[in-house]
């Protein structure tokens, strides 16, 4: 901590004084030099185990819920903390399943713990479920963003605790999307399984700092409000470059992915193929019909546990790769990067179909993923990127008075 001490004092000193040798770059390298010294809510043992003794617990886990190279569930049975059951969301507890598939009940192989599924018939665990438990502990990593759907999980349990007066005990991770608050703010006509808070895209919160908003704006049903237990992640801010140590879902497999997460998951409302179908997804984008636009080229395949089904399935798709983009450019702007769809819809031939989810199922909806109509129509009309952005300020500015509220970390 010393080291990090001295860098921190080091930059704030060169930047009192003006010196020309400072630069962006020299800022991030102090800032990974902080990041490296972060500790999640897990892994400050000290600080739940001993609340946990005693006491019948349950687990909403997945395969981010770790303590260094274990898993959390792994590490507390071995200490003998009563887990009684595990809560998995969808991709499964140990994260065997794809995307959008259905996951079942099951015994874990590892433990012979009791998993129960919240991707399959419901969403939120049941009175019985919950009859023979006294805590539940929510660790699960997340993006950051609307569509992501682990803050809908998050909001489920709130609510079946909520229900059955059980507490939740949040152990926090960072956002490495933290630093990001952009997007139009959800119309709540759109809400959906992709979109259930009237949040912008990118919301710029932790899984705890979110909690603490559904709690305090009443977003429960019936205006409920859940018993939280927090540990917050030790020496963390919001701008802090922050390297997943394992990757959050199947097709978020890599850190270029989970930074470009937010500007190019609005292309699974279009024709393109979005990286589905390759080993690197979110990361390249195209079509069979860009051919004449772009040199770049990849093939959309089958791949088991990640997208059986993509758009564009086996045929050369032409388009953007973005796997070496300088995610910098992204931090700097401190905006989701519309310059690329606005680029794609032009360049693409047949205009009609861009947004027409009838050509594939695969397609999703691109109003539900914007959380507004008028995104599409900006986009068919030419705005620019600028009146797009203009017209999402009223909300986002009414959106980051509210977070203020609700924030754990700087």
């Amino acid at each position: 901590m010393k080291l990090v001490y001295m860098l921190t004092l080091f930059v704030s000193i060169a930047i009192s004084l003006g010196f020309s040798t400072y630069t962006d770059k020299s800022f991030e390298n102090t800032q990974q030099v902080i990041a490296q010294n972060i500790i999640t809510g897990a892994e400050q043992t000290e600080k739940y185990i001993p609340y946990l003794k005693g006491k019948r617990v349950a687990v909403l886990a997945n395969p981010t819920t770790v303590i260094g190279p274990k898993h959390l569930v792994d590490s507390l049975l071995s200490i003998g903390i009563n887990i009684v059951k595990v809560f998995g969301p969808e991709h499964g507890f140990r994260g065997n399943a794809s995307a959008g598939v259905k996951v079942s009940d099951e015994k874990d192989p590892t433990t012979g713990v009791k998993v129960i599924s919240l991707y399959g018939p419901k969403r939120k665990p049941t009175k019985d479920d919950l009859a023979d438990v006294d805590i539940m502990i929510f660790d699960i990593q997340d993006v950051g963003c609307r569509f992501y759907t682990y803050i809908n999980v998050l909001s489920h349990i709130m609510e079946a605790c909520a229900e059955n007066n059980k507490e939740l005990l949040i152990l926090d991770r960072p956002n490495p999307n933290g630093y990001l608050v952009d997007g139009p703010i959800l119309d709540m006509k759109y809400k959906s399984g992709i979109g259930m808070f009237p949040i912008p895209i990118a919301h710029g919160m932790t899984i705890g700092e979110f909690a603490q908003m559904i709690n305090g704006e009443e977003w429960l049903p019936g205006k409920m409000t859940c018993r939280l237990k927090m540990i917050p992640v030790a020496n963390y801010t919001h701008d802090m470059p922050y390297t997943l140590p394992v990757k959050p879902s199947p097709n978020l497999n890599t850190q270029q992915s989970i930074m470009l997460y937010p500007s190019t998951c609005l292309f699974e409302g279009t024709i393109l193929n979005h990286g589905r179908g390759t080993y690197f997804p979110f990361t390249v984008m195209g079509s069979p019909l860009l051919k004449d636009k772009f040199s770049f080229s990849y093939t959309p395949v089958s791949i088991p546990g990640m997208s059986e089904t993509p758009l564009h399935m086996n045929l050369v798709c032409y388009g953007l790769d973005l796997r070496n983009y300088d995610i910098s450019e992204l931090r700097k702007s401190k905006r989701i990067n519309i310059q690329w769809m606005i680029d794609m819809y032009n360049a693409y031939p047949d205009k009609e179909k861009f947004f027409d989810r009838s050509y594939s199922k695969e397609m999703g909806d691109i109003n539900k993923l914007a959380g507004v109509a008028s995104f599409r129509e900006q986009i068919i009309a030419g705005k620019s990127v600028k009146e797009v952005q203009d017209s999402w300020e009223l909300g986002l500015s009414r959106y980051k008075t509210m977070r203020k509220k609700y924030l754990l970390y700087q």
